[in-house]
């Protein structure tokens, strides 16, 4: 039996955890956690690669850096972006080394600051959709938009957040080398979704404000690495239709066709479970008889075994 090939799109609860402190320190504490259901994916003999949001850290970055723009330069949206791969990465790495050498498997981990080629006419810039930074209330997002002019959304429920341009990405500029490492290690590639640059005439590269969401990075790593399996993780077990209303029903096995159906009945909600659903289908179309599954964290390695999860299948 050949050994399967799996990229692994981390949700923020993998990284952050509802009602504690946004620190670096709690941030480590969840990581290492998450840590330990990557490390049993490894143990099974699935391959991966990973890819991780970074909707919050990127928020706070920026907003840490305009607070001090007194005292020193505002970093450009694409450079936050990277910063925010660079620490993420980090803390992952050491997480996901300590898992790994707890179970006697000397794998090496490593994290690639990742570019990725978008559209620089895509729609997405015109219309702001990507949630970053903390959730504020009603009051505290209308005084922001008239201060700072963010574009500010309701999340889902959750809260109210700045949006900023989520094109879809294109091409992973840093292919080749996740393609040199995989046989002999674990990437931490298009963290963040990947910093959004736009390829120029002459082939250079420009880096632009947006952020790229992790779940279509991940599918567009999947396809290229010609992986067996797209696994997302996010805060429940499986997609449901009609979430949160007394008739809500939760999906085991669902196919393309029946998820665009209900993506065009409006029952999955844009910068939560829409994009996921919509990575999953962009894969298994593309590559007909393979799957991808959304399922939480705490479920990954259950799912992989077809006991947990929604599984979505061509």
């Amino acid at each position: 039996m050949s050994i399967a090939k799996v990229v692994v799109a981390l949700g923020g609860n993998a990284l952050q955890e509802s009602g504690k402190p946004a620190t670096a320190e709690e941030q480590l504490s969840v990581v290492n956690k998450t840590a330990e259901y990557l490390a049993e994916m490894s143990v099974k003999g699935y391959e991966m690669a990973v890819v991780h949001g970074n909707g919050p850290q990127v928020g706070r970055i920026l907003l840490a850096s305009e607070t001090a723009a007194e005292v020193t330069p505002v970093m450009p949206f694409d450079v936050c972006g990277a910063m925010s791969q660079g620490y993420i990465g980090y803390h992952i790495q050491q997480g996901l080394r300590e898992a790994l050498r707890k179970r006697g498997r000397n794998i090496p981990v490593v994290t690639l600051v990742t570019q990725v080629v978008v559209d620089k006419e895509d729609p997405g810039f015109k219309n702001p959709t990507k949630p970053i930074g903390a959730f504020y209330s009603e009051e505290e997002a209308k005084r922001l938009q008239a201060e700072k002019g963010y574009v500010m959304k309701e999340d889902a429920g959750r809260g109210w957040r700045r949006v900023v341009a989520s094109p879809i990405p294109k091409k992973i500029v840093e292919l080749p080398a996740v393609k040199t490492l995989w046989d002999t290690t674990i990437v931490i590639t298009a963290g963040g979704g990947g910093i959004p640059v736009i390829e120029k005439e002459d082939g250079s590269l420009s880096g632009v404000a947006a952020v790229i969401d992790k779940d279509l990075a991940a599918e567009r790593l999947a396809e290229d690495i010609d992986a067996d399996i797209l696994v997302i993780l996010t805060e429940v077990e499986k997609v449901s239709i009609n979430y949160r209303k007394p008739d809500q029903k939760d999906l085991s096995v669902l196919t393309a066709a029946e998820a665009e159906q209900y993506i065009a009945e409006g029952h999955f909600a844009p910068g939560s479970m829409l994009p996921k659903v919509q990575a999953a289908v962009k894969f298994v179309k593309a590559n007909p008889g393979r799957k991808a599954i959304i399922t939480s964290l705490y479920k990954a390695v259950e799912a992989l075994e077809g006991k947990a999860g929604t599984i979505i299948v061509s």
